[in-house]
């Protein structure tokens, strides 16, 4: 499948049955195959339903996804700062592509949508962290982000067990 036949849409609060089920299954997936994306492995699939609903109701949280013929390929999100001090400033977080859709451009294509979502929403300094060592530390570099060094045993892989080094980047916005 070509960049073109993914559509990026925002996910907004109430998301259908249909979205927070699909979302559901692509977190519990993911974490399945071993991804450092906050979870243990023993993450159910009606545990992520709930962190879905709350994420989204959340109205500052920016929810992406895109979509195929198939249903929901990918996902990322954009969460301000808290800090009064920040108003410029947003993190990037949960990034995922879905297994059928690896290698084709997705994850790409949504962190350029989050970009533009973040430069829309007067955001001029983006943050994010990843695990050291994966695709997702080479894609951020390669899309232009600075990585400012990383921190060594900074969380769990899924198992609970075995500790990762997270590499953490920022990317200004003209």
């Amino acid at each position: 499948m070509s960049l073109s036949e993914y559509a990026i849409q925002r996910v907004t609060a109430p998301a259908s049955a249909a979205d927070i089920g699909a979302l559901a299954d692509l977190l519990v997936g993911t974490v399945r195959a071993g991804a450092a994306v906050s979870f243990l492995s023993t993450l159910t699939h009606e545990e992520a339903q709930t962190w879905w609903r709350t994420t989204l109701a959340d109205p500052r949280v920016v929810v992406l996804v895109a979509r195929d013929a198939d249903g929901i390929a990918g996902t990322v999100q954009l969460q301000p700062a808290w800090a009064p001090n920040q108003p410029h400033r947003a993190e990037v977080v949960k990034l995922l592509v879905h297994e059928r859709c690896r290698r084709r451009g997705v994850g790409k294509q949504l962190m350029h949508a989050i970009e533009a979502a973040a430069r829309a929403a007067g955001f001029t300094l983006l943050t994010l962290d990843a695990k050291q060592g994966v695709a997702a530390e080479h894609l951020y570099r390669d899309l232009g982000w600075t990585a400012l060094g990383a921190i060594p045993r900074y969380a769990f892989d899924p198992d609970g067990k075995t500790p990762h080094g997270a590499v953490f980047f920022y990317k200004e916005l003209a």
